[in-house]
């Protein structure tokens, strides 16, 4: 099957992207959340490519570009969240010079969708600290950069909750004095 090579349609940008950076379509399905065979059928353009804005984002996310790029794009199904956490462990990968593909081969198969939809806005930032400390760790964080994110992200939920910060600063000091100690030792 011949395929256009003039880098508009998307199938081919996908194609193009995998080709450019090894990246097996087992790999990529997993990533995205969907079947090999979906993949294939896209890239064959044996179905029409996706219009559904979550798989379109997932894409996105993996290829590193603005999900607008691809011409079925829409307007979002789902709230997408602007959270100044997501945006530091993406600075973090650029800082580093992590592709988000390397950064996603880094977990295992089964987390690689959740880690695409955490940055793509669609989750937060976890507030489980283990799940945190894997993603620090990923990134070569040290233990405080790692106490310094889940502390954020606990008073964001907090906050967001109803709790008044500077009303029970007593309290919340009290608290990550404690967490701060345990994750310390």
């Amino acid at each position: 099957m011949k395929h256009e090579l003039t880098g508009e349609k998307s199938s081919q940008k996908v194609a193009d992207f995998l080709e450019k950076n090894s990246l097996h379509k087992k790999d990529f399905a997993e990533m995205i959340g969907v079947t090999l065979s979906y993949v294939y059928n896209l890239i064959d353009e044996t179905i029409p490519f996706s219009t559904r804005s979550t798989t379109l984002e997932r894409i996105a996310v993996v290829m590193e570009i603005e999900p607008e790029e691809f011409e079925e794009y829409k307007i979002p199904q789902e709230p997408i969240l602007k959270d100044e956490t997501i945006e530091l462990l993406k600075s973090m990968l650029h800082d580093k010079k992590m592709s988000v593909v390397n950064f996603l081969k880094a977990f295992p198969r089964k987390k690689r969708v959740e880690i695409v939809d955490m940055l793509r806005g669609a989750y937060p930032v976890p507030i489980d600290f283990k799940e945190l400390s894997m993603i620090g760790q990923i990134l070569e964080l040290d233990k405080n950069d790692i106490y310094n994110i889940w502390e954020e992200r606990i008073k964001q939920v907090l906050e967001t909750n109803g709790m008044n910060l500077n009303n029970n600063a007593a309290l919340i000091n009290s608290m990550f004095e404690c967490a701060r100690k345990y994750i310390d030792t």
